[in-house]
């Protein structure tokens, strides 16, 4: 099913813009999988030690916050290559 789709797509866009939605594609599962690994640590590390959630939960957040940003600029680049 996905290699049809991707054999469509090849035929009507050149190599380049194959090359950039693959890589969006990448940069999307690649944030969600970072994400979800931070997630599932600080879970883990906030039922080792109660005592430290807030302190854990803050640093989740900002290091989501950071793998979004990046994966976001990824997108945004792939975007442009896209359209040009």
């Amino acid at each position: 099913m996905l290699s049809t789709i991707l054999l469509q797509v090849a035929a009507g866009l050149s190599l380049g813009k194959l090359g950039a939605t693959i890589g969006a594609g990448l940069a999307v599962i690649g944030a969600g999988l970072g994400i979800g690994k931070i997630g599932q640590g600080a879970m883990e590390s906030i039922g080792r030690q109660p005592s430290a959630a807030g302190d854990i939960r803050t640093s989740m957040i900002i290091m989501a916050a950071l793998v979004e940003g990046v994966a976001l600029f990824a997108i945004v680049v792939c975007f442009l290559a896209l359209f040009q």
